[in-house]
């Protein structure tokens, strides 16, 4: 499992987590789509958008490997901000490649890009 090396630990003054200490040893957890419904509360939507946020400044439009990056977390995003950059596409590997897609990101968190995003 690849660690991503500077990449947050977890959300500032929270228990929302961005990355995993090590692989587990029952198995990858699975990444897939969960809905992001309308009554999430506060806390939720601001962890999405500091995630975001670190996706875009660790990584970029460049392809990235999922290594230790937390399931959960990405799991918000996805299937629409994150999205598959292999087929076939593994979601219970943490060597699969994924990118983000710019384009319904910068709708969805434009703060996370024009640098305004404080957490």
């Amino acid at each position: 499992m690849l660690k991503h090396k500077g990449f947050p630990g977890r959300f500032p003054g929270t228990d929302f987590q961005f990355t995993i200490r090590r692989a587990n040893p029952k198995g990858v957890t699975p990444l897939k789509r969960r809905e992001r419904h309308a009554d999430r509360k506060p806390a939720d939507k601001r962890a999405d958008a500091a995630f975001m946020a670190c996706l875009w400044d660790y990584f970029g439009d460049e392809t990235f490997e999922r290594g230790n990056l937390d399931a959960g977390r990405l799991s918000w995003l996805f299937g629409r901000e994150v999205v598959p950059a292999e087929d076939p596409f593994d979601p219970e590997s943490y060597d699969a490649l994924l990118r983000i897609d710019v384009d319904r990101a910068q709708v969805s968190f434009p703060d996370a890009f024009d640098g305004t995003w404080t957490a």
